[in-house]
């Protein structure tokens, strides 16, 4: 595990220096960079987010952000979104946006982002997850809280294997946590993964997360 190549992709997105530093104490070795060869070329790709989700996403396309993710995707290469870094993964958001317009997330998932139907929102703070059989993640710390900063989330998970199946399909592990509503907290999809809450702000917990994501780094 020690010493893998990890980039944190810069595309503006608030202060992203705790998730470098959270990740260099599971021993990696981590670089906060937006340039293309790197990111693509690295043995895992985090990809953060915080703010609206339009803004992540615009980010994310003015660094070619969606180019890199699509290229290691496809290549089978590791990425991790953490908190609105999640949220772009999916189809669109009901986040309103002035500064940006309607801005499409990645769509490696189907799904809308919508508002947290709760009495008190943003969510903020510590909450336990449910997570999924087989999960890799959470190896370890199936039983505790992690830290969670958002007022908008996933409500509904709506994977679909499309071309009537494959038999070798692994469906995606899906780990899910309760604020007015269940919403997904985290999901596990071969080479994608994605937190909804911030595993560098969630203690102990947290850094046995990101090691263990570490860990699964080629």
């Amino acid at each position: 595990m020690t010493g893998r190549r990890v980039v944190v992709l810069d595309h503006g997105s608030g202060n992203v220096r705790s998730a470098v530093r959270a990740l260099e104490r599971v021993g990696a070795r981590v670089e906060l960079t937006a340039d293309r060869a790197t990111a693509e070329n690295c043995d895992g790709l985090v990809v953060p987010g915080v703010g609206a989700f339009s803004a992540v996403a615009s980010g994310l396309r003015a660094v070619r952000g969606d180019q890199i993710i699509d290229r290691r995707l496809a290549g089978g290469r590791p990425v991790l979104g953490i908190c609105v870094g999640l949220q772009v993964m999916f189809e669109r958001s009901t986040e309103p946006s002035t500064e940006h317009g309607d801005v499409p997330g990645l769509g490696e998932w189907p799904g809308i982002v919508e508002r947290l139907p709760a009495q008190v929102v943003p969510h903020m703070g510590w909450n336990s997850v449910s997570p999924a059989d087989g999960t890799v993640l959470f190896a370890g710390v199936e039983q505790e809280r992690f830290y969670f900063v958002h007022s908008y989330g996933v409500q509904r998970w709506e994977f679909v294997v499309r071309d009537g199946g494959m038999a070798h399909f692994t469906p995606p592990a899906v780990t899910w946590a309760e604020h007015g509503v269940p919403f997904v907290a985290a999901v596990e999809n071969g080479p994608l993964s994605a937190t909804q809450f911030h595993p560098e702000k969630s203690g102990d917990a947290g850094a046995q997360l990101l090691r263990n994501w570490v860990t699964t780094l080629a």
